[in-house]
């Protein structure tokens, strides 16, 4: 099979684990929207409208598949149920592939140190999203420097502390309460000193104040730019999966305040909600990069739009 098979195959095999319960959620559903039916009729299509939606879809992209499908239908006159699972993967990858294709974050070889915001509300894995990407980094033989930015909880600069000590990358940290634009302003200027190719930054996750979240956030990138007059490279949004729509919400929030160019959703696998990834990829126009599969280094994996409705719907 070779290494790169074995690697394709763990993957696969992670992705399908960590979608099982949205999988066997939507399922399930399915199986009730269908029951006694042997034909896709308005029933059918009413019935699924409510398993798309109760399953995070959204609105607004679970109308789009419906027309899609109640083309289809209309097209080929007669469209049995049985054959409702695979028209929905079709349908949907379809509609995802429409959009840029995702790729993952990449810092230039030769070029100033490659430098990412990390955002996100308290307790969506922003901190665990930022010590995974780390490693990742680090596995292409990347030099990594971190910002413990996020100086208004303890737990945070601990917590980013420990993950820079378990992937073996240096941590620049202030104490509690210090400026977070004076934290990154010292990361870039010892990640520029030292020659690293990548700096991730953690920044606080409120947003009971979006004054202040946004203050801050200007506050964090003007000061970068007098040490990098390009920084930052990316503002990655952190979003909690299992959270549905609140999910959908905070992106809109952030989005409302400082400029988002690329999202990972966390937390797939211990949750029914997983359906969110579609319509989230769908209605924002910022790509979807990365999805959270489980507490390993390996599981925040690059998001496959088709690999993913592949596995949700196989």
């Amino acid at each position: 099979m070779g290494l790169f098979g074995l690697f394709s195959k763990k993957k696969k095999e992670t992705l399908d684990k960590g979608l099982e319960k949205t999988k066997t959620s939507v399922f399930n559903k399915l199986a009730r929207a269908v029951a006694g039916k042997s034909k896709v009729d308005e029933d059918v299509l009413d019935n699924l409208e409510e398993v798309l939606i109760s399953s995070d879809v959204g609105v607004d992209t679970t109308l789009k598949i419906i027309k899609r499908i109640e083309e289809r239908v209309a097209r080929d006159k007669y469209v049995s149920t049985s054959e409702l699972n695979g028209i929905l993967r079709d349908e949907i990858a379809a509609l995802l592939e429409e959009h840029e294709e995702a790729s993952a974050l990449s810092a230039p070889d030769g070029s100033s140190p490659y430098v990412i915001l990390v955002v996100g509300v308290n307790g969506v894995g922003k901190t665990t999203t930022i010590g995974k990407l780390a490693w990742q980094f680090k596995q292409e033989g990347k030099k990594v420097y971190l910002g413990a930015a996020d100086t208004f909880r303890a737990a945070a600069v601990e917590q980013i502390s420990i993950w820079g000590e378990r992937v073996g990358v240096p941590v620049v940290k202030q104490q509690m309460g210090s400026d977070p634009a004076s934290v990154a302003f010292d990361t870039l200027q010892s990640a520029k000193a030292n020659g690293a190719d990548v700096v991730l930054i953690d920044t606080a996750g409120r947003l009971h104040n979006k004054v202040g979240l946004m203050n801050e956030l200007k506050k964090i990138k003007d000061v970068m730019k007098k040490v990098l007059p390009t920084a930052p490279d990316e503002v990655l949004l952190v979003l909690d999966g299992s959270t549905g729509q609140n999910a959908f919400e905070q992106a809109r929030q952030f989005a409302a305040v400082t400029q988002i160019t690329s999202l990972a959703i966390t937390k797939l696998d211990g949750t029914a909600k997983g359906g969110v990834v579609i319509g989230i990829s769908d209605q924002l126009k910022v790509p979807v990069k990365y999805i959270g599969l489980g507490e390993g280094m390996e599981d925040l994996q690059l998001f496959d739009r088709r690999e993913f409705v592949d596995s949700l719907f196989a």
